[in-house]
């Protein structure tokens, strides 16, 4: 997957750098973007961030949108368009936010492979891996 600063299309994953991470969410068109959370966090009980829809401009929260670029693997696992928006919408309110086993980026994977994964997490992990060693 590679990210490219361009217009999203229904079903893409968009990010935006908030701070020292990435804030992640699926674009349905510029008055919905389904997200795990808002991009800043910051202050709020993990027990009270919920899967919601926002706006575009609410999604970036004064950062720059980035589109994910799927790979030719990466496009034959996706679920289909309607599929993935159909999934995020049923989750709509769900809780549960947990910043190593189900953030905004889990969400994401999930809905539109099927699999919660985080890039950013597992990375992490190996970084401490290899520091222990």
């Amino acid at each position: 997957m590679r990210w490219v600063e361009q217009k999203p299309k229904c079903g893409d994953i968009v990010r935006v750098k908030c701070k020292f991470y990435y804030h992640y969410g699926l674009f349905e068109d510029a008055k919905h973007v389904i997200q795990f959370g808002l991009p800043d966090n910051t202050g709020v009980n993990p027990d009270e961030i919920e899967v919601l829809s926002t706006d575009v401009q609410t999604f970036l929260a004064g950062g720059s949108l980035e589109t994910a670029k799927l790979s030719l693997t990466e496009k034959a696992k996706r679920r289909s368009v309607k599929d993935t928006i159909a999934y995020a919408h049923e989750k709509i309110g769900m809780r549960g936010y947990n910043i190593l086993h189900n953030n905004c980026e889990h969400f994401v994977n999930e809905c539109v492979f099927g699999v919660a994964y985080s890039t950013m997490v597992s990375g992490v992990r190996e970084d401490v891996k290899k520091k222990m060693q």
